[in-house]
């Protein structure tokens, strides 16, 4: 028997086929603004939209994350990111808050990508589940938000 008889490559699923889509979509509009306040204006109105087209625990959690990113660390610049929201320095995305209906996880997750300064030795975390955005997790995100920018 061969290897390719014994392990089928199925594909990509339907939500991240739909995730690249959304992502080209996102590129080819950024590529049509104009000039950089005016990108950065409309990435934001994006940002918001998506997060009312949310439904339920997902849209209140989206909702106080990007309260609590927005207000801890301005330097960040929202941008849709795979149809997420994402924060970005420099152009390059720090973060980001993935609903759970978005890949139809049991829980939504805020992930740092390699621009956040979260080293600490060997291993560290690089996403944090969110069933709930209590006062408590509004005061990590805001600590971890503010470290990964180096504020």
């Amino acid at each position: 028997m061969t290897s390719t008889e014994t392990s089928t490559y199925e594909g990509f699923t339907a939500d991240e086929r739909a995730a690249m889509k959304e992502h080209a979509q996102e590129q080819k509009k950024a590529a049509r603004r104009g000039s950089r306040a005016d990108k950065a204006a409309e990435e934001a109105r994006d940002v918001l939209a998506k997060i009312a087209e949310l439904q339920g625990s997902d849209r209140v959690m989206a909702e106080r994350v990007h309260a609590v990113i927005t207000a801890s660390a301005p330097v960040l610049a929202p941008k849709l990111w795979y149809g997420m929201p994402a924060y970005a320095l420099n152009g390059k995305n720090v973060c980001f808050f993935q609903p759970a209906a978005k890949f139809k996880s049991r829980y939504a997750t805020l992930g740092f990508n390699d621009p956040a300064n979260l080293d600490e030795g060997e291993m560290w975390p690089t996403a944090f589940a969110l069933t709930e955005v209590t006062p408590e997790v509004e005061a990590r995100i805001s600590e971890l938000v503010k470290r990964a920018v180096g504020l």
